[in-house]
């Protein structure tokens, strides 16, 4: 979804939307971001010294505008690509997104992942320390607040005591669970306590192989990982490649598709072609070609 960056309104969100699904695209996706460090500690995604997109100045909240767009369409899914869990809490959380599903008639994927950043985690009152461990107990809280009431739920992080939390998602048992992480120890959770795996930013071949070391180590009785592929239209802090990105990303469609992936999903929000917010109103049809080649 058109979501970072300035002189964004709701116009051009709504008619984004309609063009996409009556261009036949699958899915729409938000992410989560909510400050731009002036300081940070930590350099994106994690990675010592690289810098923050400036595209991230401007983050319109990933929920509000998820439900918005649950609402202005009728047949594409919608998801989060993804949620940090350290920005959140597991029983408000699972009521905003059962509403999300209720408002799209069962169409929400939720993505949840760690976070790399620690001004976001210091401003959500949360330790960036304990993510990972924090994860593992958000997970099992999430889901404990979509299933049957009375819900209760003690762990190390979290604790809910015996209550009713309505309303439930609409899909049944619950919406798909996706992971956004790619550590090692990000992997082994994925392998553990998701559906689902959105490896963004790799080749093709190289979230073909990772995925299929996960599932063939995936325990017993747990259906096999989905995956969601996120390809980058013009990757973050990067200079734009060569060549139609229009013809590279159909190209590695056609790679996703014979692999039998799930989903192939395109980002164009650090494209230098959207620089101008009005431009995003032709990346449906700019990007169409890329439709052709998952089929």
């Amino acid at each position: 979804m058109p979501q970072l960056g300035a002189g964004l309104d709701v116009e051009l969100l709504r008619d984004f939307c309609q063009q996409a699904e009556e261009h036949g695209y699958g899915s729409l996706w938000v992410r989560d971001h909510f400050l731009w460090p002036l300081a940070p500690q930590r350099g994106y995604n994690g990675r010592p010294g690289a810098a923050i997109p400036q595209q991230f100045q401007s983050a319109l909240a990933p929920l509000e505008l998820l439900a918005a767009v649950a609402t202005w369409t009728r047949t594409v899914r919608v998801g989060t690509s993804i949620l940090v869990a350290g920005h959140h809490w597991p029983a408000q959380l699972a009521g905003r997104l059962a509403t999300i599903d209720v408002l799209s008639d069962g169409r929400l994927d939720v993505g949840l992942g760690v976070g790399w950043s620690v001004e976001q985690h210091d401003a959500s009152g949360t330790d960036i320390a304990t993510r990972g461990r924090r994860l593992d107990d958000f997970v099992p809280a999430l889901l404990a607040c979509w299933g049957a009431d009375p819900v209760q739920h003690d762990g190390p992080f979290f604790s809910i005591p015996p209550s009713i939390i309505l309303p439930k998602p609409k899909q049944r048992p619950r919406p798909p669970l996706l992971s956004g992480m790619w550590s090692e120890a990000g992997l082994e959770r994925t392998r553990t306590h998701f559906d689902g795996w959105i490896p963004s930013g790799m080749p093709v071949a190289g979230s073909k192989a990772m995925l299929d070391d996960l599932n063939a180590r995936r325990p017993s009785g747990m259906a096999p990982l989905t995956i969601h592929h996120l390809a980058f239209v013009q990757h973050p802090n990067a200079r734009a490649l060569p060549g139609d990105p229009v013809e590279r990303l159909a190209a590695e469609a056609r790679e996703a598709a014979a692999h039998r992936f799930d989903e192939y999903i395109i980002d164009p929000a650090f494209w230098e072609g959207v620089a101008d917010p009005a431009a995003w109103l032709d990346v449906p049809q700019r990007f169409a070609p890329v439709i052709d080649a998952t089929r």
